[in-house]
């Protein structure tokens, strides 16, 4: 895919070939719009090294990557990881290897201490189980060894009555979700990611980098300074001043530790922390959410009953984290107003990354979308890049449906 001009793919229907500046890759009859935004998130938006990937009725029909960015390039999708994740337990649960309203001490005794000893493992994936703000300070090297991090999660008493509230739990998310899912099944959250989803599917997708990828991995750009729009948000105002105040719920789930630093570390890419450090292209994250609605090249994940029970809301209202009204499901995130994925009022379900990646699926148009970005931007709403792209996906395979 080079020289700025879309390639033809073969496709149940023909597919359209046309000369665009700026990116390269395919989009087929019907998606043309998907291509148009894509260009102007370069132009206008100031987008850059990103990807787009979308699937309709499990076949490629959106496939673009911008100028200087190498098309076998993956990157850091940042929090995408934990809808990953989700999508790794629900298959699991399918196959009956895993009970989400099962209490969490059942398969991790260590984990009952200090009141939590009847939290089911479907509060760990709905943000609802109240461990999040760790009373005790995390390193890079604890997270990195894993077993310190999964200690201070399991010592830690809730920071409100589990079940009541929602707040988002960050990398503990990763830690309480990966552990359950090593007492299950005696492997890693990466190894199972890569045995369970990636070799299956063919994915370049990866929870613990290999040394021989990183060659390929693009790194992300610094984040423009802040709009006077962004700064006079309230949301935004208030996310701030939490995160200022170090005995803050925001403070203590979402820096501690601070891995902003450390992301394109050799050690950090190796090590397996299943709330942020998955690397993906986008690609690979639209054929992952195709597989877990629909049948992709002769693989099915799970069933619709299966599909609808992972997109089920568990939780809405305000965060006790970030300070503004989320929705959850078992694992992912629900569209909300600010981060609307193809529209507020869609049955899409997936998940944002920190500064632009985005992964969701909606089964009722049979649409599975990924979206990666290296050039990071701060939004007080949702970001305009993947907003479009996504709304534009979702009206072009409504008219296709």
């Amino acid at each position: 895919m080079t020289g700025g001009r879309f390639s033809t793919l073969s496709r149940p229907r023909r597919t359209y070939a046309t000369a665009a500046d700026g990116f390269s890759g395919f989009v087929a009859p019907g998606f043309e719009r998907v291509a148009r935004e894509f260009g102007r998130n370069i132009t206008e938006r100031g987008d850059t090294g990103a990807a787009v990937s979308v699937y309709y009725e499990g076949a490629p029909v959106v496939d673009l990557v911008s100028g200087g960015c190498r098309t076998d390039a993956v990157q850091l999708v940042r929090s995408v990881t934990k809808s990953v994740v989700a999508v790794l337990a629900h298959v699991l649960a399918y196959r009956g290897v895993l009970d989400f309203d099962r209490p969490i001490a059942e398969v991790w005794p260590e984990f009952a201490r200090n009141g939590k000893e009847n939290i089911p493992i479907r509060w760990a994936f709905s943000h609802q189980a109240g461990v999040t703000a760790l009373d005790r300070t995390l390193t890079v090297e604890d997270i990195l060894a894993w077993d310190p991090a999964v200690a201070a999660v399991a010592e830690q008493r809730p920071n409100w009555e589990p079940g009541t509230a929602h707040g988002y739990h960050d990398l503990a998310f990763g830690w309480i979700t990966g552990e359950i899912l090593r007492r299950v099944t005696g492997r890693t959250v990466g190894t199972l990611v890569r045995e369970e989803l990636a070799v299956p599917l063919g994915l370049d997708l990866w929870i613990g980098l290999p040394d021989e990828v990183r060659p390929r991995l693009a790194q992300f750009l610094p984040a423009p300074p802040l709009s006077p729009e962004v700064r006079r948000d309230p949301r935004a105002k208030a996310l701030r001043t939490s995160l200022a105040d170090p005995a803050s719920f925001a403070s203590r789930a979402l820096q501690n530790p601070d891995v902003s630093e450390v992301e394109h570390d050799p050690a950090y890419l190796r090590a397996e922390v299943p709330a942020a450090n998955g690397v993906a292209d986008a690609r690979s994250l639209a054929r992952l959410y195709a597989a877990f609605i629909g049948e992709l090249d002769g693989v099915r994940l799970v069933d619709p009953k299966a599909v609808d029970a992972a997109r089920r809301e568990q939780a809405a209202g305000v965060d006790r984290v970030v300070g503004y009204y989320r929705r959850y499901a078992t694992g992912f995130m629900l569209p909300d107003p600010t981060r609307p994925m193809a529209g507020e009022d869609t049955g899409c379900f997936g998940h944002y990354g920190m500064g632009g990646p985005l992964a969701f699926a909606e089964p009722e148009h049979r649409l599975a979308f990924g979206y990666t970005t290296v050039q990071q931007q701060s939004h007080a709403g949702a970001d305009p890049r993947s907003r479009v792209l996504a709304e534009a996906a979702r009206d072009c395979a409504r008219e296709e449906y």
